[in-house]
């Protein structure tokens, strides 16, 4: 197995650089599903804010691509479930790396997710930060200072 740094991933779905393309490329040929590639959760963050933020592609294409790539028996992910659960919440409308946030703090077992972001709070389900405070204060706990 060998892990994939985003770049190598970008230039081989983009195909954006000749040079860097058939390096990519080559990378891309050599996996296996014995001998796969493994993509960290950071990566997939990464790819899909380099792909809709710097490169243009629309959400939706994004999505569309990383799911294809999540589901080739030649990529390992290091949380396939989170992954997973990312994808279905963007394909509903939340933003990818939000949903990445929102899956690991699901699988980890936390109660909520705070957040300033109202359309991720819409979205994903999260508090914002000025409401979590207000239910804080108005019922605190006995740990609490």
């Amino acid at each position: 197995m060998i892990g994939l740094d985003t770049n190598i991933i970008v230039r081989y779905l983009t195909q954006d650089d000749p040079d860097q393309v058939a390096l990519a490329t080559a990378v891309f040929d050599s996996l296996r599903e014995a001998a796969p590639g493994y993509v960290t959760t950071v990566v997939w963050a990464e790819l899909y804010w380099v792909l809709t933020r710097s490169y243009g592609f629309r959400r939706d294409e994004v999505v569309d691509r990383l799911a294809a790539l999540s589901l080739a028996d030649e990529i390992r992910a290091e949380d396939p479930a989170s992954v997973a659960a990312a994808l279905r919440s963007a394909r509903r409308g939340a933003d990818f790396a939000d949903a990445l946030v929102d899956a690991a703090a699901n699988r980890a077992g936390c109660q909520e997710v705070v957040t300033f972001d109202k359309r991720a709070a819409d979205r994903l389900g999260w508090s914002l930060a000025g409401a979590w405070r207000a239910r804080r204060d108005s019922n605190p706990q006995p740990s609490d200072p």
